[in-house]
């Protein structure tokens, strides 16, 4: 099998998302910390007529509430990321490779039609990659280098 290839022509239903957090733009930090940690999630989506209007990860609560001393009273649409970037399961694994490469996430709803149907984790790509292609995971060497920098022993 080869790899490029394969993430070039599977799917990201392929990856079968997971089911995504939902809260609302008016609720409270506080609900969707306590959701998350409910859920074992890194992140909630910020819905509103069941179309996403934001996202709130485990990096916004660090950067936008807790080092700017916000109470978690503060309602999410002022901590959340607006306007997430998206992936369609019908997109390549590739294509949302690059994404999340590109803007640095690791999480990214999968919309159909501006309606949501899943949530994509770079744990769920991991987790393709070591199961598709275990001899190319499981054979990399421990550092990049592989060439000593100096000359060992005597």
């Amino acid at each position: 099998m080869d790899l490029a290839r394969n993430l070039k022509t599977e799917t990201v239903a392929r990856l079968h998302p997971s089911q995504p957090c939902t809260v609302l733009p008016t609720q409270p930090v506080a609900d969707a910390v306590k959701l998350m940690r409910e859920k074992r999630v890194g992140c909630v989506l910020v819905c509103e007529q069941r179309r996403i209007v934001g996202i709130f990860t485990e990096r916004d609560l660090v950067r936008r509430v807790l080092s700017q001393a916000k109470p978690l009273t503060t309602p999410m649409h002022e901590c959340m990321t607006p306007d997430p970037v998206t992936v369609h399961p019908k997109d390549s694994i590739s294509s949302a490779i690059k994404h999340m490469q590109k803007g640095g996430y690791r999480h990214l709803p999968v919309v159909i039609d501006d309606r949501l149907v899943g949530m994509l984790s770079v744990k769920r790509i991991v987790h393709y990659l070591v199961e598709h292609f275990p001899t190319m995971v499981y054979n990399l060497p421990p550092h990049p280098q592989p060439n000593q920098p100096q000359r060992e022993g005597a």
